[in-house]
């Protein structure tokens, strides 16, 4: 993409993909502390899908440029920046923002790309990989030889967090739709078919003594059959809830039905843990520690990655200007892994 001018998708309102509107002006400068990165790959996650609807639990306010994380080399530095950083490959969580040819980010937020990672590879980590490797590491604590559910095992979440289980020595049962079961056995999972009807029953059956660990994005039902297939002193971890993505009504109000069965099944007097993980709860530890916690994390990932431990699951790679095409077949739930936007 031309560093001559700005191009950036926005999200003016709840809108079907179709709405979204291409804008084109000047290059941001960078001020200080800040960098401008010119974009190589940003991604589609469900986040904006939830977006787009208004559903998003604390989205910012219409319009605004969506896009959750980016990857891109930094072409200018503000002042009290390492002016070495300009040239370099970079990846950066930014929640919003990132669905643009040039995105302006605090410096400090910045985590340089291994050689030898393609951008459109890192993209697949960066949110998806955080997330994933927080949830496995800093919540569930697994360890070699546990078995675990991960719901989605397909998505693009999901299919991290299978691989990172699996290098940490795990067993994983995963769902899905029936077309994705072959990939999942060929990765070594064992697959459930969510539309088969009773998934808690067949997990029952795959695992009698529960399981040491669930991760479920679909909150819901989901949530509280996984909640029920854990094993003693085993860890639930909710991270979303996509059975209410179509839903109308308040969109904050599937989280804190999630924060108050997490609380109260938490309350009880028994060895299992629940967790509701945002990423950027962290935020909570300061900025300084969040932004370390969060470069620790990723250069993991990134290190994963470059061992062959987590093979990247790019689903499609489309131009930003197609973002609608994007949008839907994200949408579709026909694809495994991550779509990617170029320039």
């Amino acid at each position: 993409m031309s560093t001559e001018g700005l191009v950036e998708v926005v999200l003016p309102g709840k809108v079907e993909p179709e709405g979204l509107q291409i804008r084109r002006g000047a290059v941001p400068s960078a001020g200080p502390g800040q960098v401008v990165v010119l974009m190589e790959a940003t991604g589609v996650s469900f986040a904006e899908q939830q977006m787009r609807r208004g559903r998003y639990y604390d989205q910012p306010p219409f319009p605004f440029v969506p896009g959750y994380d980016v990857v891109g080399t930094v072409l200018t530095a503000g002042q009290g920046v390492e002016p070495g950083l300009v040239g370099t490959r970079v990846a950066a969580l930014v929640k919003v923002g990132g669905w643009a040819s040039h995105v302006v980010i605090e410096a400090a937020d910045v985590v340089e790309v291994p050689e030898g990672i393609g951008a459109a590879e890192a993209e697949t980590v960066v949110v998806n990989g955080i997330t994933a490797w927080q949830m496995l590491h800093r919540k569930a604590c697994v360890r070699a030889g546990q078995t675990v559910l991960v719901h989605g095992a397909n998505g693009g979440v999901g299919s991290v967090l299978v691989q990172l289980a699996q290098a940490a020595g795990v067993k994983v049962i995963g769902t899905a739709s029936k077309r994705h079961h072959d990939a999942l056995r060929e990765r070594g999972v064992v697959p459930v078919d969510y539309r088969a009807g009773n998934v808690a029953a067949r997990v029952r059956e795959l695992a009698p003594g529960g399981v040491d660990a669930v991760f479920d994005h679909v909150g819901g039902r989901s949530v509280v059959d996984s909640w029920g297939l854990l094993a003693p002193d085993g860890t639930l971890v909710s991270y979303g809830s996509a059975s209410t993505r179509d839903d109308t009504g308040s969109k904050q109000w599937p989280v804190i039905k999630l924060l108050g069965r997490v609380w109260l099944w938490n309350a009880l007097p028994n060895r299992r843990r629940a967790y509701f993980f945002n990423i950027w709860a962290g935020r909570s530890l300061g900025k300084d520690r969040f932004r370390a916690r969060l470069r620790a994390d990723l250069t993991q990932v990134f290190a994963a990655l470059k061992r062959g431990d987590v093979t990247a699951q790019i689903a499609a790679q489309l131009p930003l200007t197609s973002v609608a095409d994007a949008m839907r077949l994200a949408e579709s739930g026909t694809v495994a892994g991550k779509i990617v936007l170029n320039p």
